[in-house]
């Protein structure tokens, strides 16, 4: 049986019978990762997958955080235990920022039954439940990549995007306006993208805001029903959380995998900045 949405509620997670595949995708850019933090605790059940080994290829022209080989990805859910008939649910203590893109790509190689715990570890710490402590056993699993599951468009494509549909940027507004970079060695954003960074898709408790208020948000930046859309943020990572809300109110987006560190690897490639 298919999920109802994206998301899932704490409350819903404790309640699943059978309970999914859970993985743990914590995360800090520019930062060690989150296994320390997940022996300390996670939700019981949880298996600690790593951003930069796991979900990500080695950096290099296709950014920081390119899309993974489909082989290493595969072996590495199936490491997890990951199966292609069982349900998966993954969650992260960056607003969704790591466990969108696990689950972007999760469903980019075929899984069509996966979900993002909304508010992540700090839901499941306030709803007062359970935690375990250190690695837990647990079974390989099964799963086959198909890619193709989700759409993207390559660095050839984002301005016919931007020119004939709507391309997000995900950053933060100053980066957006090259205002300040603190991790590219330019600053700017590509020529014609709209900026709605990831913050506008939260409520101040840290969850998705409804689908009449993302409906809202984006229909600011031109974005409705029949709209061509792609997203890109500065790795390929926290466009994922646009594409998440966009999956929301009803509308599929591609992603720009590149994003801002694959675009400006090529000095011949446009930038704008300044809001210009």
């Amino acid at each position: 049986m298919a999920p109802s949405g994206p998301l899932i509620s704490a409350a819903e997670l404790a309640a699943h019978d059978p309970a999914p595949t859970l993985l743990d995708v914590r995360y800090r850019m520019g930062g060690p990762g989150g296994a320390d933090e997940f022996r300390a605790g996670h939700v019981p059940g949880a298996v600690y997958v790593d951003l930069d080994t796991a979900l990500a290829g080695p950096p290099g022209s296709g950014g920081r955080h390119p899309l993974p080989d489909p082989g290493v990805f595969e072996t590495a859910m199936r490491r997890a235990g990951v199966c292609d008939d069982h349900p998966v649910v993954v969650y992260d203590d960056w607003q969704g920022h790591a466990a969108a893109r696990a689950r972007w790509l999760l469903r980019h190689h075929g899984h069509a039954h996966v979900r993002l715990l909304d508010g992540g570890w700090g839901a499941w710490r306030a709803a007062g439940l359970p935690v375990a402590k250190g690695d837990e056993p647990h079974r390989a699993g099964d799963f086959r990549v198909r890619p193709g599951g989700t759409p993207v468009v390559e660095a050839g494509e984002v301005l016919a995007v931007a020119a004939d549909g709507v391309l997000v940027d995900a950053r933060a507004p100053e980066r957006f306006a090259g205002e300040t970079e603190p991790i590219d060695p330019v600053a700017g954003h590509i020529p014609g993208a709209v900026n709605v960074p990831t913050g506008r898709n939260l409520r101040d408790d840290g969850r998705f805001r409804s689908a009449a208020e993302l409906r809202s948000v984006y229909a600011e930046v031109g974005i409705g029903p029949g709209t061509r859309v792609a997203a890109y943020c500065g790795s390929g990572v926290t466009a994922a959380h646009d594409l998440l809300a966009l999956e929301i109110i009803g509308i599929e987006a591609a992603l720009y995998p590149g994003s801002w560190s694959g675009w400006i690897a090529d000095p011949t490639r446009p930038v704008t900045s300044r809001g210009g």
